[in-house]
């Protein structure tokens, strides 16, 4: 879906389907450059990352594993719940292994932080992240990230794997939400 099929939806487009997928690419060199000789597990966080999972692999030249987790801390709406639970845990074994976590946004950081912590504590060789989009001026932990796609300010986006209310995920862009949509 693009944006012309959803624009009253939309105050604005931030990204374009094609600076999406240029990032990507220059995010895929350096990870390729980092991993080289490495075997390295892709962790997915659902159900964002799903899109920029599937095109930072197809991106990627270095072989890799995937797999995925589901980490909560948003109830229906527009704010965190502070409350982060793990709804799927991993399938994969990963004391010894170098994995990236891949996710779709970090706002506040207590989702990711938390994420870090669990997964620091089942000692992988190594562990970084990658996010596409992050929104500094929402930070309230502290949470290093070593590839960042854009960084946006404090609004409410949707596309690219990212929703409200189940909807909107498709959408090939990165856009700010109409506050119509969900006040």
């Amino acid at each position: 879906m693009d944006d012309s099929h959803i624009s009253a939806d939309l105050d604005r487009v931030l990204f374009t389907a094609e600076e999406l997928d240029a990032r990507l690419a220059e995010i895929a060199a350096e990870i390729d450059a980092e991993y080289r000789d490495k075997d390295v597990l892709l962790v997915g966080v659902l159900t964002g990352a799903v899109m920029v999972m599937a095109d930072l692999s197809r991106a990627l030249t270095t072989h890799c594993s995937m797999d995925w987790m589901a980490i909560s801390s948003y109830g229906s709406g527009t704010q965190s719940s502070g409350v982060v639970r793990i709804l799927k845990d991993l399938n994969t074994d990963i004391s010894g292994r170098h994995v990236l976590v891949v996710e779709d946004i970090i706002d506040t950081g207590l989702t990711l932080s938390y994420l870090v912590s669990n997964l620091k504590s089942r000692e992988p060789a190594s562990l970084e992240i990658m996010t596409m989009f992050r929104k500094p001026e929402a930070a309230e932990n502290a949470v290093d990230v070593k590839w960042v796609g854009f960084d946006i300010p404090n609004e409410f986006v949707v596309g690219y794997g990212l929703d409200y209310g189940g909807r909107y995920r498709n959408l090939r862009c990165l856009g700010s939400l109409a506050p119509h949509v969900y006040s």
